[in-house]
């Protein structure tokens, strides 16, 4: 266990664990965005670097979510999905928040994690679901441990919580890591979350994803904190500054709180820096707020290919694998594409089947209404269409 103070957030010793609160001065990183080694001194913890074979998964599964990003983009400018919220460029932060967590622990991701979401094994249809249209969200939490991908901000963070604390009441080990962005953290719950955890020294992690906006505003418009990470201090947990753009320095920042967590440590806060390389959503025009030429100084700190030159210069990664893992997310390419090419058959009396378990007369009466209109639209039997 980490040398914490266990009584953290009750008001007891107030003061004595600033250092051990305050995040490091700079963002941790383990791998530059050349793909060499960066130097390791400053940090507040020595985070152990990954195993060979933890990043050679990891850069599989960065090359599988670079596809999904790329096919989902795709499929929305052909109509074939309502929206999706890209994570292109930030995928190394939910392949990480996935490689942390055991099968038993919960992830609660936001709309723009539908790479996380995959990475604990939801079906891809069922991932995809909602960004097609239709009304449910598409699979059952219980059965991945994974809260379904929220678009009002933050309201997840309370979800959490409420599991992290009933898994400390029932002597669970159980983690809960919930992913948010950096515009979360001006909302009400985000501030009721941590503070709850926090009191309750629960199991869980909050990684922010900060990719600089909340759709069109900027971070230095957002909050005048050192970092969002700095907001840990005031609810008596640690906080810390990651590069989100490095998964070795990831999968060791966020290793650490997870175990921290798991033996009975408490709730950390973890800040990784990304960018948001494509616009918010396909209904949104980002050249209306930001510019080409920042947009082009993210390129060259791009995850998948820091990791690529990393490995292959360290003869980890050969020309096999690559065709290997390239083949595997084209698979997967292929499987959302085929899916989202097959039209549903909606049933408009769900409309009203869930809404109170016991109908209301108002939903009755429009429930009937709806059911003779459809009938009047039918065509008479053997008459011509």
């Amino acid at each position: 266990m980490t040398n914490h103070p266990e009584n953290v957030g009750d008001g007891a010793h107030p003061g004595q664990a600033e250092d051990y609160l305050l995040p490091s001065g700079t963002p941790v990183q383990l791998i530059t965005p050349a793909g060499t080694l960066a130097p390791t001194g400053g940090f507040k913890e020595q985070y152990v670097f990954p195993q060979s074979d933890s990043l050679r998964q990891g850069y599989e599964r960065l090359v599988v979510g670079r596809r999904v990003n790329e096919q989902a983009g795709a499929l929305v400018r052909q109509g074939r999905m309502a929206v999706y919220p890209s994570s292109y460029g930030q995928e190394a932060c939910q392949v990480a928040a996935d490689m942390c967590l055991r099968a038993s622990d919960w992830l609660f991701p936001t709309y723009r994690d539908t790479v996380a979401v995959l990475g604990r094994g939801v079906a891809p249809m069922e991932a995809f679901e909602s960004l097609r249209g239709d009304w449910h969200s598409g699979f059952d939490p219980n059965q991945y441990n994974t809260g379904l991908p929220t678009t009002p901000l933050a309201t997840q963070l309370l979800h959490a919580v409420g599991v992290a604390h009933a898994a400390k009441l029932r002597g669970e080990d159980t983690v809960v890591l919930a992913l948010c962005g950096d515009g979360a953290t001006s909302e009400g719950d985000f501030h009721e979350a941590l503070n709850f955890a926090a009191v309750f020294h629960v199991p869980v992690v909050f990684l922010i994803q900060n990719n600089q906006y909340a759709i069109s505003v900027p971070l230095i418009h957002q909050s005048v904190a050192p970092s969002l990470a700095h907001k840990a201090v005031g609810y008596g947990m640690p906080g810390e500054r990651v590069d989100g753009n490095d998964l070795a320095a990831l999968l060791a920042v966020l290793g650490h709180a997870v175990e921290r967590a798991r033996d009975g440590g408490g709730p950390s806060l973890v800040e990784a820096h990304t960018y948001r390389m494509e616009a918010h959503t396909n209904a949104d025009d980002a050249t209306r707020y930001r510019s080409a030429e920042e947009v082009a100084q993210w390129v060259p700190k791009d995850p998948l290919l820091r990791l690529q030159k990393y490995l292959a210069d360290a003869g980890l990664l050969g020309a096999a694998d690559t065709e290997r893992f390239a083949a595997a997310a084209e698979q997967l390419a292929k499987t959302i594409r085929d899916g989202l090419n097959t039209e549903t058959a909606p049933d408009p009396a769900e409309l009203f089947k869930y809404v109170y378990s016991e109908p209301t007369a108002q939903l009755r009466e429009q429930a009937h209404m709806l059911a003779d209109e459809l009938a009047a639209s039918q065509p008479l039997q053997g008459a011509p269409s």
